[in-house]
């Protein structure tokens, strides 16, 4: 993988371990200075796994990288609503090595079903998963599916490795305190969680990679030198991923492959993590209170899985992909980008006479949607009068409420502010009531709107009314400044149906919250605290998967040059780090989740004392105070939701 920041060129794959450490690194705290009369010598299934591996948990805030040093193991114990998604981190580092082939060993984990006194559930698997964090750039941010409900990791000598464990309550799940437990056994390297003989799938999943291999190298008559040395890089991960699989451990390991350990070893020999959950009388509102819009690049799509434009496949990938994001409680939207930023967004792919785009609209885990201004698929003689028809198709619905036009983003001059509020006054000749969204960071730059350029910035309101009715300005604008938002909102004109919205990009940077690569995981977070404090309406966020082009779906993952990593990429395509089709989230959109989850929170304290005493929680919290003042440990966040479960649960 690539750093568009790095002018060394340093290229890093996205596999597990990337991260580096040296296989030194670390040993001295474990007590074994010379672990080499050790190796080959250990057998895990006589040895407590207390004694082969630390173990210890970490809040969700947290980035634990490969060199994240051990801490006491307590138990987990987390605070959940209904319709919520929480989430916690276990790390495992190894004191010794016993395994071969430069790892240091593997561990199963294994998990339970969380089950309260009266029997109710929440099953392994369904409301119960676990996720490998996976380094991108030396930074854990993917999240890589585990097998359930019994999971083998490898571990490399004197790193640390982070399983992201989430549990979703169901909005129908009875309140009550509800336990598990992990089981974390120390095995032999490479050992298979099931049976040791291929069956029938494992079979055909090898065929499946070997092929794709084969697919990926066989057509090279006529390629381009860079499409070619992106295939063969894309086969050789693929190769190495199968090499690397349990299927060949008697081929590179010197312990060979051992069956799941009994249930007595595991008994005995095993390190257990205790995990209580409290679920509370509060269910999370199905559609979310802050309407949070992300963009989804359809040409990325369309490039990386070799879809064509308008084909049943296209539609197919666009749905895949619209599915998967909803459960962060986002409403994404499609975009395609013009010149001069101009932008067609669309929520659904289909007209809106489809029954597929009134499943979308209709769908109550949405909470906005972008109407697109001109056809999204050529239409041939139905594109006369198109936007006319589809507003009229639209208006006649509930969810009409939803709807908003996004045109251009960041309009710069004169000239594309016209053209911006000549697109607005048809919408608007056909549909009054139509809200249509503009983003921008400054005036028109040849256009004295005011003496300075903020006192512009805030004239653009006055400037493109009455063709705008969601001012969604950069949160780069305001910088620090507190007094700044209210300048702004004096200029919104909320009687007349106008918003106010905001958005991060490249900008703001470090301190200040934004969903970069490498910022702290409350900087993460605070995101939506920010957005909630400053008394925003909604949220825009420009890409999720605007990483590089590429051609093939395994390529590894580039982040575009002259970005901040990680900006425009919220989740990764999953054939980068195995076979699965699903895409793979990052820390960052789970801190997304967790941001917006806290909204409906502050939401419901402010519903029963005021919004001012929700402001003044978070600040009384430490939670919260500002842009360069807010949390860096996670145990304010806690408080907070603490006290509001404390008061508002009673």
């Amino acid at each position: 993988m690539e750093n568009s920041a790095n002018n060394q060129g340093i290229m890093v794959p996205p596999v597990e371990g990337v991260a580096g450490g040296g296989t030194a690194y670390g040993w001295n705290d474990s007590g074994f200075h010379d672990p080499r009369p050790l190796r080959g010598a250990i057998d895990p299934m006589k040895v407590p796994s207390a004694e082969l591996v630390h173990v210890w948990c970490m809040p969700s805030t947290s980035n634990v990288g490969a060199q994240e040093m051990p801490r006491p193991l307590e138990p987990i114990s987390l605070l959940a609503a209904r319709n919520e998604r929480e989430s916690v981190q276990i790390a495992i580092r190894p004191k010794v090595s016993w395994g071969g082939c430069g790892m240091a060993g593997a561990v199963q984990v294994q998990c339970t079903d969380l089950c309260s006194s009266t029997g109710e559930r929440l099953v392994v698997g369904q409301s119960l998963t676990l996720r490998r964090v996976v380094p991108v750039l030396g930074i854990p941010d993917a999240l890589v599916p585990l097998d359930m409900p019994v999971s083998q990791i490898n571990l490399l000598p004197g790193e640390t490795t982070a399983i992201w464990v989430s549990v979703d309550v169901p909005s129908a799940q009875p309140p009550g305190q509800y336990e598990g437990e992990f089981v974390i056994t120390a095995t032999k390297a490479d050992a298979e969680c099931t049976e040791q003989s291929l069956g029938k799938a494992e079979k055909h999943q090898l065929y499946r990679e070997l092929r794709n291999c084969l697919d990926l190298v066989e057509p090279i008559d006529g390629k381009p030198s860079d499409e070619l040395v992106e295939r063969v890089k894309s086969a050789t991960t693929s190769l190495r991923r199968v090499l690397l699989s349990p299927s060949f451990a008697d081929f590179f390991s010197d312990n060979g492959p051992v069956d799941m350990m009994d249930e007595d070893a595991i008994s005995n020999l095993s390190i257990r993590i205790k995990l209580s959950l409290m679920v509370w009388d509060f269910v999370l509102p199905a559609t979310p209170s802050l309407p949070a819009v992300i963009g989804i690049s359809d040409t990325v799509i369309e490039d990386r899985f070799g879809v064509e434009h308008g084909s049943n496949e296209w539609y197919e990938a666009l749905d895949h992909h619209f599915k998967w994001l909803l459960q962060y409680r986002v409403s994404p939207y499609f975009c395609r980008w013009g010149d001069s930023m101009r932008v067609l967004t669309y929520t659904s792919p289909w007209p809106a006479n489809h029954p597929k785009s009134d499943e979308y609209f209709s769908d109550p885990r949405l909470a906005a949607y972008a109407v697109p201004y001109r056809p999204v698929v050529s239409c041939g003689d139905m594109e006369k009068d198109y936007l006319q028809k589809e507003v009229d198709i639209l208006r006649t619905k509930s969810h009409w409420k939803k709807a908003y036009f996004y045109l251009w983003d960041e309009p710069l001059n004169l000239e594309q502010y016209d053209s911006l509020r000549n697109m607005a006054i048809e919408i608007h000749a056909y549909a009054p009531d139509a809200r249509v969204l503009t983003s921008y960071y400054s005036g028109p730059s040849d256009a004295p709107l005011a003496s300075n350029n903020f006192e512009a910035f805030l004239k653009v309101p006055e400037f493109l009314r009455p063709h705008t009715q969601i001012y969604c300005t950069s949160e780069w604008v305001i910088g620090n400044r507190d007094d700044l938002v209210k300048d702004i909102i004096a200029e919104i004109q909320p009687e007349n149906g106008e918003e106010w919205w905001t958005y991060v990009c490249m900008g703001p940077s470090d301190p200040h919250p934004n969903w970069h690569l490498g910022m702290r995981g409350t900087q993460h977070r605070a995101v939506m605290w920010r957005v909630w404090k400053e008394g925003g309406t909604g949220f825009l966020y420009w890409g999720a998967n605007c990483y590089e082009k590429a051609t093939v779906s395994s390529a590894e993952i580039r982040f575009r040059r002259g970005l901040p990593p990680g900006d425009g990429v919220l989740f990764y395509p999953g054939q980068v780090f195995s076979s699965s089709y699903h895409p793979v989230a990052s820390v960052r959109l789970e801190r997304l989740l967790s941001g917006l989850q806290d909204i409906e929170y502050l939401k419901l304290y402010a519903s029963r004392f005021g919004r001012d005493e929700g402001v003044a929680l978070l600040e009384k919290t430490g939670m919260y105070l500002g842009p360069e003042r807010y949390t860096i440990e996670h145990m304010p966040i806690d408080v907070m939701r603490g006290e509001i479960f404390r008061i508002c649960g009673s």
